[in-house]
């Protein structure tokens, strides 16, 4: 029986997905963020992530990570493609290698036809499109430096922002303050300030206090609110991107939303008002999640064409 695998490599966790050649799932495993392998630790951390997440599968599967072989094998890598190939090849067996970026896997598992825009927001953020005609584009993905908007780690940060402002004055009251404070541990903004500078609090940590703001939100704070809508007006415009450089308007878009910080009713809400005022827009969550739509370009590369990725059966 041929296997196929799918490997979602973000920047928060990696997922490895093994099914048969009819889309049954076999098994499936996690691993750590894998998202660069420029440097000697980047590639040490992507090797490491990707060999858990597929152990982990495997012993699900009754397979043994040491001797599995697959027809084919597709991984979606947060940060693209370029750096990660040669790596990959070493660390799986497969008869087809097949390395993208996790915008083309999200896309694969979120529609059925495999065309329309996937807007994901996780730690970071980006939206990616393909229509009929083959023709792909994207917005966004540039990174925490210069981009990332509407992100959990850019969430987390302009509410570190916000709270900076209201310590010093110059800046309204908010109950993030004490939220984020209690949260880290930190006496002071400004004690946060020195911490989240540390190897302690990675990018992926800072992330996780974005659903803080939502707290603080559904309990009336104004500032938190605000930052959850601004969030959601730059995700709109980053999808909004992608339509006009595929579509005419007015034409049906599919469109779907994932990651972490759709959680987020308020922002989800806002996100999804803001989007469908646009003639033709159908926004909502994704059919099947990143891993999955790996599988089906792996097996799809091989000629099966199954509807979707089925659970494994019990």
């Amino acid at each position: 029986m041929p296997l196929f695998l799918g490997v979602d490599g973000g920047q928060s966790s990696t997922t490895a997905l093994i099914a048969d050649e009819c889309g049954v799932a076999l098994g499936r495993g996690t691993g750590g963020p894998c998202n660069h392998a420029g440097a000697a630790e980047g590639r040490a951390k992507l090797e490491r992530a990707v060999s858990e997440s597929l152990a982990a599968a495997c012993r699900q599967a009754g397979l043994d990570p040491q001797s599995v072989s697959f027809a084919a094998a597709c991984f979606g890598m947060s940060g693209g493609p370029d750096d990660k190939q040669s790596i990959l090849a070493g660390l799986v067996r497969t008869g087809r290698l097949i390395v993208t970026h996790d915008a083309a896997t999200a896309l694969a598992g979120a529609t059925a036809t495999g065309q329309g825009i996937v807007i994901i927001a996780g730690t970071g953020s980006m939206a990616y499109g393909g229509n009929a005609a083959g023709q792909t584009a994207r917005a966004g993905g540039w990174g925490y430096v210069y981009g990332d908007e509407g992100g959990a780690f850019d969430i987390a940060r302009q509410a570190f922002r916000a709270i900076l402002r209201t310590e010093e004055g110059w800046g309204p009251p908010t109950a993030l303050r004490g939220a984020l404070q209690d949260a880290t541990g930190s006496s002071s903004a400004n004690a946060m300030l020195h911490l989240f500078y540390t190897p302690e609090w990675p990018r992926s940590r800072v992330a996780g206090l974005a659903p803080l703001v939502e707290a603080a939100a559904a309990g009336g704070d104004g500032v938190a609110l605000r930052l959850l809508e601004n969030a959601a007006q730059e995700l709109a415009v980053l999808t909004a991107s992608v339509r006009g450089q595929l579509w005419q308007r007015a034409e049906t878009v599919e469109i779907a939303y994932i990651g972490g910080v759709f959680r987020s009713p308020r922002l989800l809400e806002r996100y999804r008002l803001l989007v469908e005022l646009e003639e033709g827009n159908r926004c909502s969550a994704p059919r099947q999640g990143p891993a999955e739509g790996a599988l089906l370009l792996a097996l799809r590369a091989c000629g099966f064409h199954p509807e979707w990725i089925q659970p494994a059966a019990d």
